[in-house]
């Protein structure tokens, strides 16, 4: 399962996954078409396991004419991710592109991704409940106007 747009790439992508993303042009590959063909290539990023330290600098060791811009975004996007925090939170160690183990998981970063999920559910519950009230509030407004309406078609003197 290919993530590339351009057919004549994705036979040249299965054979050899490094020319796909030095040949790609960096107006059509998105960070998150970057992302997908990191999943298809390394075995941490399709299993989300905790990336080591440094995982930038490996992933332009092996794919030198990566744009670093977009390199950072799409491991924005993979390390924010729900599941990533949630692998954090309980992981002891990282793991470099191979998906060899390497250095411990130090109790910051899990407590850093603790926080990250509790701040984004609580977001998430506020949005929710202003959602709900927003629609409770538009439907008392909307029965306020059809009792004034009502009272206004029973009171009015018409004739």
């Amino acid at each position: 399962m290919k993530s590339m747009n351009t057919p004549s790439l994705a036979p040249q992508a299965a054979a050899t996954p490094v020319p796909a993303a030095t040949t790609a042009p960096a107006t059509t590959l998105t960070a998150r078409a970057l992302l997908k063909q990191f999943q298809d290539q390394f075995p941490p990023f399709r299993d989300c396991l905790p990336l080591s330290i440094g995982i930038d600098k490996q992933i332009l060791a092996r794919l030198p004419e990566l744009d670093r811009k977009l390199m950072r975004t799409a491991l924005g996007i993979h390390t924010g991710s729900l599941r990533y925090l949630r692998v954090m939170e309980k992981a002891k160690l990282r793991y470099d592109l191979d998906g060899t183990a390497g250095a411990e998981v130090t109790q910051v970063h899990r407590d850093h991704a603790s926080l990250v999920l509790q701040q984004r559910f609580k977001k998430e519950a506020e949005r929710k409940k202003a959602e709900r009230d927003a629609a409770a509030e538009e439907e008392a407004n909307k029965v306020r106007a059809d009792k004034l309406n009502q009272l206004t078609a029973k009171f009015s003197r018409k004739g």
